[in-house]
């Protein structure tokens, strides 16, 4: 009789693909036998506590889906998950709120693997104030801030080339995770109608090693250059999901007027 594949294995499974590797590939990255991973996958052989870890470093999955991979072989999680505001996370937090201080008047804020606003500085919350009052009701969404037609798009000027290279990041960041919840997020920012005047897509106007975000403001156009920060090697669900993006002045002129609404 045939064997019924496992949870794990078929989870297993399910990544390797995602990421576009074969059974021999990844049995050579992870250091088993292809022959013993087949197994694993369609349920001949039931995969320990080590194994599983040893495929999810190899695959690059994240800290959620690992303790997932864990339980449905039938093991404890490896990882805590703990609300950044618990008193276990202080430490943590603090180092972004100095991060977050020390970046002013630049705009920078932190946000969970869904894009949805964990902390930001008074620059970042100057610009969060350009917005409808109505997108800044309970979770706020920065993806969902930034393209909807009430939120920043119309203060945008490039805004078919930031609307491209939103959907290519929240796309991609869909695709690799399985995240039901950004493939969701996706195709609602896919289903917002371009602005009237927006055009497309079309050669960059900001330098040619970055998209630059160009944006109306109180204080006049700024142009913006964008930068991603994670924690290094965390043991935390919660760690392992945040990014602080800090924005940068693309030019004097853009410092000067930073300078001027983080003041204001």
């Amino acid at each position: 009789m045939d064997n019924p594949v496992s949870p794990a294995g078929r989870l297993l499974r399910d990544w390797r693909q995602r990421r576009q590797r074969s059974q021999q590939q990844l049995a050579l990255d992870a250091g088993v036998s292809a022959r013993h991973l087949s197994f694993v996958e369609t349920g001949r052989a039931r995969p320990s506590r080590e194994l599983i870890l040893q495929l999810c470093l190899a695959l690059g999955i994240p800290l959620r889906e690992r303790n997932r991979l864990l339980l449905a072989g039938g093991f404890a999680p490896a990882y805590a998950e703990r609300a950044l505001d618990s008193a276990a996370l202080d430490a943590a937090r603090e180092a972004l709120q100095r991060l977050l201080a020390a970046h002013e008047p630049y705009p920078a804020l932190v946000v969970d693997r869904h894009w949805n606003l964990q902390l930001a500085n008074r620059p970042a919350r100057a610009l969060l104030g350009m917005v409808d009052p109505s997108l800044l009701q309970g979770r706020i969404n920065v993806l969902r801030v930034s393209l909807h037609p009430r939120g920043l798009a119309p203060a945008i000027i490039n805004l078919a080339e930031m609307r491209a290279y939103f959907m290519r990041r929240v796309g991609q960041l869909a695709s690799d995770s399985g995240d039901p919840v950004l493939a969701e997020l996706r195709d609602e920012l896919a289903g917002y109608a371009p602005l009237p005047g927006e055009g497309a897509a079309g050669q960059s106007t900001g330098n040619d090693f970055a998209v630059l975000l160009r944006l109306r403001s109180p204080v006049g156009e700024l142009a913006l250059l964008s930068t991603l920060t994670v924690f290094g090697a965390p043991a935390d669900v919660t760690l392992s999901e945040l990014a602080l993006e800090a924005l940068f002045p693309a030019d004097a002129e853009t410092a000067e007027r930073l300078t001027r609404l983080a003041s204001a």
